[in-house]
């Protein structure tokens, strides 16, 4: 069975976890929900800061933001921590993607020869300038 993460997909998450700031939110909200000014202080970054970077991750799905009287608590997605953690796994399984039945194996051997041709036209084409 092929399993194939989109690309794009793992790229994108990868973005939103690649700044060491929206890690430590990770951690911090971990168990709990905090509102704003918790994380800042706890970041000892200023809450328009925190802002940002809740506003990235609430678009990548990663927070919900609940509404508690006069201020917005934010908790971790599990759901998406899940499927994030599913996806990441893939990537970085190095039984994943490799060819396993004879189908595959041929699919495999032809790309891996129409890269190699490839690579060789292109040092071909090279050497006639």
């Amino acid at each position: 069975m092929k399993i194939h993460s989109n690309p794009d997909r793992v790229a994108r998450l990868l973005n939103v976890l690649s700044v060491s700031t929206r890690v430590r939110i990770v951690q911090l909200l971990k168990g709990r929900a905090l509102c704003v000014n918790a994380l800042a202080a706890r970041l000892d970054i200023t809450q328009g800061a925190v802002s940002q970077h809740l506003r990235i991750m609430r678009d990548a799905e990663l927070v919900i933001d609940e509404r508690r009287g006069y201020h917005v608590h934010y908790r971790l997605n599990e759901a998406t921590l899940a499927a994030w953690r599913e996806e990441i796994d893939r990537l970085l399984d190095p039984n994943v993607g490799v060819c396993t039945d004879a189908k595959e194996k041929g699919e495999c051997a032809a790309a891996k020869t129409r890269s190699k041709n490839a690579g060789g036209q292109r040092l071909k084409g090279k050497a006639r300038d």
